[in-house]
């Protein structure tokens, strides 16, 4: 894993931050079409994110609109962001796999949260109670028939199950 995280961190450092914010707000709300989370999202509607990873200096900034993230481009002033997440890539490395859960890595300091704590303790919640529905997710993307057929073969082939565990997410109970 940390050979893993030493490439990623080689590559974040020389490619601009334009570029990270572009593709990681594709990927996510990709990932968010069909989840539950997207309706609590509009409850910070306009808000500004930022994601600081410490140990590669990258900053990517995130305006929330209609349950998306929406990349911030062009010339920002240095608090640009109405919440800041920060941590070293490890540490978010460690909440996107889900191998620690947010308050512990919250309350170990391995993350921060600064700006409006009204708005960080929401996105926090919101982390700590993120459950990804993968049936939902493929039936958003490809439609109700194929996406319930992409995934009565994910359930078959237990590919399903395997990902559920890899993503720390409870067993589906089928």
């Amino acid at each position: 894993m940390h050979r893993a995280l030493g490439v990623i961190k080689a590559v974040m450092r020389v490619i601009p931050d334009g570029f990270h914010s572009e593709l990681h707000t594709r990927l996510i709300n990709h990932m968010l079409q069909g989840q539950a989370i997207t309706e609590s999202l509009r409850e910070i509607e306009g808000k500004r994110v930022s994601i600081f990873i410490r140990d590669t200096g990258n900053e990517l900034i995130f305006r929330l609109r209609h349950g998306q993230l929406i990349p911030l481009r062009g010339r920002r002033s240095a608090h640009d962001w109405d919440v800041r997440i920060s941590g070293d890539l490890l540490g978010f490395w460690l909440l996107t796999t889900r191998a620690e859960d947010p308050d512990t890595l919250f309350f170990n300091r391995q993350l921060a949260l600064e700006g409006e704590t009204a708005t960080g303790l929401y996105i926090k919640n919101l982390l700590d109670g993120l459950d990804f529905d993968p049936q939902a997710h493929l039936t958003a993307v490809f439609g109700e028939r194929i996406g319930e057929r992409i995934y009565r073969i994910l359930q078959r082939s237990g590919i399903d199950s395997r990902l559920r565990q890899r993503m720390g997410l409870p067993s589906a109970g089928y």
